[in-house]
């Protein structure tokens, strides 16, 4: 197991497979990590599919809207497409690199456009560095995240079972 050192600022996500622990990063992307947590002490992630699965590149999930297994606007079609009620947020663009494990948002052409939606790299992005927002990094279970179906969009998809912040769990 992980060793957490501020379970505040650790996300523990159940995946369909496996469990993935995330540090996230408040210093660099302060609003970006209150997004995710207010998210994830809603439940909104639970049973959220991972709809673009990029092989080399990236797993991303996050669309609380139409991505949500089970949810009232569930549609496959649409996943990925969607966010939140909330506001989009304000860019937080740093020099952290986009490298194997490392946890952004995913956002439109409009550089202050991420809602819920993210990614989490597969190996080094460094082209996205200074253009998405990092707010985390895989500590343990990036072999669950590579076993992560892949598609565009993704047949089937895997999903995020349940995500919490580890301080509530």
């Amino acid at each position: 197991m992980a060793e957490i050192k501020d379970p505040e600022n650790t996300i523990v996500m159940e995946t369909t497979k496996g469990s993935v622990t995330i540090e996230l990063y408040p210093d660099l992307a302060p609003g970006h990590v209150a997004r995710i947590k207010e998210l994830t002490r809603a439940g909104a992630y639970d049973g959220v599919v991972f709809h673009r699965v990029i092989e080399g590149f990236m797993a991303q999930t996050g669309d609380v809207k139409f991505g949500k297994k089970g949810g009232k606007d569930f549609n496959p079609g649409r996943a990925g497409m969607g966010g939140s009620d909330m506001a989009d947020l304000k860019a937080e663009f740093s020099n952290a690199n986009h490298g194997r494990g490392a946890c952004s948002m995913a956002r439109s052409q409009n550089p202050n456009s991420a809602n819920s939606q993210f990614f989490i790299c597969f190996g080094d992005a460094g082209f996205l560095n200074r253009q998405y927002t990092v707010w985390g990094q895989v500590i343990e279970g990036m072999d669950n995240v590579d076993k992560i179906k892949r598609g565009e969009p993704v047949q089937d998809p895997d999903s995020i079972v349940s995500m919490k912040v580890a301080a509530d769990a």
